[in-house]
């Protein structure tokens, strides 16, 4: 018998869920977490709560997950300590954008600077490869192309690397309402379920540059204003299965990749393109690649549980070790074990969707584990 919407929402830690009224999306990815569109993050709120349940100002937080970054921009915010960990290189060089402190003066000079070069005329400064030629119109293709061939003048590169990635997801030939994972690129005009009229693919780069350069700006400036002096985040582009520890850590914050749900490498493919980012795909744990076969799914669990125990063994005695996720399949009483962790407690929380394609019900878990 399908449970009634009460009986539902009386299991639900209300303190970990929001409704889209509470929580508008503007809140949701305040400051830097809107720096670029990132698939299966978690919002800053949900781990603002856990981190101040869990964790005092001034003690090291481990995400070895790390995704977007979103555990360690909130534990700066929260005056914490932070290392984060993640196989994608796309995913480390966001994370480092975001959490880098900086001379905003300077910072400031460069992107108006190189917000200033952008022309829509300018000539391309290389060839385009394959990628480029079949996913941008031609004009798109050249501004890109000039931005990128500018960035080494800059002491702030990264962050120039990240308004060409944004802008990059933006000017793709593609539909208005599939611009998370297209595939096959949109040279006609379409009808738009997204503006209920009909639309035409992008044929230009500039206005994104353009617009990105300063709103990056003004999203790193609010939050120097927010993050606690003093506090710093170490981002390691690495395979946490593996990865050795230089010190000990007061807890684990972090959200794994579902098993089969989300390509994480795929949806940031232009990026992987333009930047000639390190490309370790094989090794992504949960990639959509490899389906949710049994095999696979094992392969999933031996691997995170794999990261679990390699994390727990940098932790101080009796440290938490909080894990969001909508654990459908019940793979995590297995990955616990097998890691070595005793599941102290399972919080349920509501997670907000939005309206649209996303909309519908949908639930998560709140794992709380410890080394016993």
């Amino acid at each position: 018998m399908t449970r009634t919407q009460a009986a539902l929402y009386s299991d639900l830690d209300l303190d970990l869920s929001w409704s889209e009224q509470d929580l508008p999306e503007r809140e949701r990815t305040k400051h830097v977490h809107r720096l670029h569109p990132y698939l299966g993050k978690f919002i800053p709120q949900l781990v603002d709560v856990l981190l101040a349940r869990h964790f005092r100002p001034g003690q090291h937080v481990l995400d070895p997950f790390a995704g977007s970054g979103t555990t360690l921009v909130q534990a700066l915010e929260s005056g914490l300590d932070a290392t984060g960990v993640d196989i994608a290189s796309f995913n480390c060089l966001l994370m480092g954008v975001k959490t880098r402190e900086y001379n905003l003066f300077v910072l400031e000079q460069e992107l108006r600077s190189a917000h200033a070069a952008v022309h829509g005329s300018q000539p391309a400064a290389s060839r385009p490869n394959a990628y480029v030629r079949r996913w941008f119109a031609p004009a798109a293709a050249r501004e890109l192309l000039a931005f990128r061939a500018l960035l080494e003048q800059y002491e702030h590169a990264d962050v120039l690397r990240v308004v060409l990635a944004r802008a990059a997801r933006s000017a793709r030939r593609t539909t208005h309402f599939d611009l998370d994972f297209p595939r096959e690129p949109q040279i006609d005009p379409y009808w738009c379920y997204k503006h209920k009229r009909t639309c035409t693919p992008v044929e230009t780069a500039s206005q994104f540059l353009r617009r990105y350069t300063l709103d990056t700006l003004e999203r790193v400036k609010s939050f120097a204003r927010m993050r606690a002096r003093g506090r710093t985040a170490n981002v390691i582009h690495g395979d946490a299965r593996d990865e050795t520890y230089g010190g000990r850590f007061d807890g684990v914050l972090t959200s794994p990749p579902y098993p089969g749900l989300i390509d994480y490498h795929e949806q940031h493919s232009y990026a992987y393109e333009l930047l000639g980012l390190d490309d370790r795909r094989e090794r992504e744990l949960g990639a959509a690649a490899g389906g949710t076969s049994r095999g696979a799914i094992d392969a999933y669990c031996e691997g995170v549980a794999s990261v679990l125990a390699n994390a727990a063994a940098s932790l101080r005695r009796r440290a938490p070790v909080l894990i969001v996720v909508n654990d459908r399949r019940d793979l995590y009483p297995e990955i616990l074990a097998r890691a070595g962790l005793r599941l102290d407690d399972r919080l349920r929380r509501h997670v907000n969707r939005r309206t649209g394609r996303r909309a519908g019900e949908f639930f998560e878990d709140v794992l709380v584990a410890r080394v016993p």
